[in-house]
């Protein structure tokens, strides 16, 4: 039965399925990092500002996406939105949408960290010399800031990935829905499958998201 369950892995098409379900898991996360990166440098910069509006709407948006579960935030795109304002949002585009708005905070609050981390009075002695503001963030804060920043940034994508999962949810064909799909149509035959494909998603989330995470380790410890 053990071995039924098994081949059910690599029966037909299953394994191609899983792995095309992988791939629409793969390029909602990086079309979302990507768009995450770059309004969360913006928002950081932003953040950075001493103006107490400003201050005060990017505090609230930070902690309206943190306290909010991605799921709720999920539901409230795909079906709150379609049918409040009559928009036709596919599972997919509801789902980057989510993950922008969540990974946009998290970014903005770790650009802002980076940024102020660094020293005032490295800043004071370049103006001291003559630089231009423009030249004191090109040669000394921009730097500084993606040593601290590259690392987090990285785990935070890894963060995203994993929570992917989460899509099968309003009905995205990821490499979860593939496998629900796949335990349901063998589930008389071989009532064990479940065990085998879920422990096949879970090696193929550790092949993405280990390397990604060593990595950002190498960095830390080779910038700090």
């Amino acid at each position: 039965m053990q071995d039924l369950g098994l081949r059910v892995l690599f029966l037909g098409n299953n394994f191609a399925r899983l792995m095309e379900g992988l791939g629409v898991t793969l390029k909602i996360s990086l079309i979302s990092i990507l768009l995450s990166i770059f309004f969360g440098i913006i928002l950081g910069i932003i953040m950075t500002r001493k103006n107490k509006i400003i201050r005060f709407i990017t505090k609230f948006y930070l902690e309206f996406v943190r306290i909010m579960p991605q799921l709720v935030l999920l539901f409230i795109v795909y079906f709150g939105f379609t049918r409040s304002f009559g928009i036709n949002l596919s599972g997919e585009v509801s789902a980057i949408i989510v993950f922008t708005v969540w990974g946009t905070a998290e970014m903005g609050d770790l650009v802002r960290g980076a940024v102020i981390s660094i020293p005032n009075h490295q800043r004071e002695y370049a103006e001291a010399l003559g630089l231009s503001k423009s030249s004191i963030y090109r040669y000394i804060i921009v730097p500084q800031t993606l040593q601290r920043l590259i690392p987090l940034a990285i785990n935070l994508a890894t963060r995203m990935i994993k929570t992917t999962s989460i899509i099968v949810l309003i009905g995205v064909v990821e490499v979860m829905k593939v496998a629900q799909q796949i335990i349901e149509a063998n589930r008389y035959t071989a009532p064990d499958a479940a065990l085998w494909i879920y422990g096949a998603i879970f090696f193929i989330y550790f092949l993405v998201c280990w390397p990604i995470s060593r990595f950002a380790k190498y960095l830390e410890r080779r910038w700090n």
